[in-house]
């Protein structure tokens, strides 16, 4: 798509009126919905911010059989959430008017924005480019103002801007703060967060009120001097990775639409691949043709190909592997060639056949804007194979960094 038009993102001139700085969060939609939240809470380390609970919005015979109907909003740092997990058979009933495929279990994908003025801004420019919109305001619980849309093969994107944080005693906002969500493009200016906190506060409200994780299991391993419920702490989310019906479509929403480089694709028995950044990394988004799904040998029930979490370094990663595997988590084997920009990668599978790829580095991409010559690059073993220490790459505790304590 030949774009002339520029937009004044903060000074700069871009593409689109807006810039995707990270992956914020991401979600499935699950069926072993007790089993997954064990899964992604005892044995990922991911902590409930909140929950929202889908029942309220259903009538009674539709909750029949139907298990947890609550969302659990997760995270594994100071963002309120970072992963969310729903029941798939309470969000296949309320999105049965949007007619979305069976197969995107994926609850959405969002990308972090600078702005607030970049959300409303990038509204009004999807509308313009009659993209489909799912909704746009700002949610509670989280507190991001946000515009969600769909891709060419119905996953939800979001972008967002000012999601909350959560401090140092483990507090959610407390409900009377989500009085100011909203469910249209707000006016700008709005207030801050600062001065929504003072109007909480002379209204009475008790800031220590909202929700705080209390589920803690003991923490028995020393990692890397810190004391943890499990040998291993994620600091970072991301790649997605999808499987597409038609990826020239694919390539061309989200480079031409969301704003996206291509780095890298790859030919691999015949299909073509795409990797493409937003930032300094190798990739934060992977597009695979959907005819792969079946030559890998994964679940015919999932658009996802793999929803990357990244540890905090080597050791970790050869010990999370073993922590999962010897607690009953299954693995499968990703060819390296579909994964460049990853030398050390493992693959587990969640309770619903989801794809996760755990990993500790990526390489970052500089000035020149291209990535390393394959040649250059580390060759990537399979786990069996994985030395217990490796020499220093070019892009080991490169990239962005984690921030703030591990437990």
């Amino acid at each position: 798509m030949q774009q002339e038009k520029k937009f004044n993102v903060g000074g700069v001139l871009l593409p689109q009126p807006f810039k995707i700085r990270r992956l914020g969060h991401f979600g499935f939609n699950v069926v072993n919905m007790a089993e997954a939240y064990t899964f992604y809470t005892d044995l990922l380390g991911f902590r409930v911010s909140d929950s929202r609970d889908d029942a309220k919005r259903l009538k009674a015979e539709q909750l029949i059989g139907i298990g947890d109907t609550r969302g659990y909003f997760m995270r594994f740092g100071s963002d309120h959430h970072a992963f969310v997990l729903y029941n798939k058979r309470a969000r296949d009933l309320l999105d049965a008017s949007r007619s979305n495929p069976p197969c995107v279990t994926i609850n959405q994908i969002t990308w972090q924005v600078g702005s607030l003025a970049e959300v409303v801004n990038g509204h009004h420019w999807f509308v313009e480019q009659e993209r489909r919109i799912r909704r746009v305001g700002r949610d509670m619980p989280g507190s991001n103002w946000h515009t969600y849309l769909f891709d060419p093969d119905q996953h939800v994107n979001e972008l967002y801007y000012g999601i909350e944080q959560i401090g140092w005693s483990g507090h959610s906002k407390p409900k009377p703060m989500h009085v100011r969500e909203f469910q249209q493009p707000p006016e700008l200016p709005q207030i801050g967060e600062f001065d929504e906190v003072n109007q909480a506060i002379e209204a009475g409200t008790d800031l220590t009120s909202g929700y705080r994780d209390t589920h803690v299991l003991p923490a028995t391993f020393d990692v890397d001097g810190v004391l943890l419920p499990r040998p291993f702490k994620i600091v970072r989310i991301g790649p997605v990775s999808l499987f597409m019906e038609d990826m020239d479509a694919a390539e061309t929403f989200y480079r031409d639409i969301m704003g996206f480089t291509v780095t890298e694709d790859v030919i691999w028995e015949g299909h073509r691949c795409v990797f493409l950044r937003a930032n300094t990394e190798h990739h934060c988004l992977a597009l695979y043709p959907i005819a792969l799904r079946g030559k890998l040998g994964l679940s015919p029930h999932t658009t996802s190909m793999a929803f990357g979490v990244q540890v905090a370094n080597y050791r970790q990663l050869r010990e999370a592997v073993q922590f999962l595997t010897d607690r009953g988590a299954k693995t499968v084997e990703i060819p390296a060639e579909l994964h460049p920009g990853i030398d050390f990668a493992a693959h587990v599978l969640d309770p619903d056949g989801h794809v996760l790829q755990f990993y500790y580095q990526m390489e970052q991409i500089g000035w020149d804007g291209k990535a390393q010559p394959k040649e250059a690059r580390r060759k990537a073993l399979p786990y069996a194979e994985w030395p217990e220490t490796v020499e220093a790459g070019i892009d080991d505790y490169r990239g962005e960094p984690y921030l703030g304590p591990w437990g």
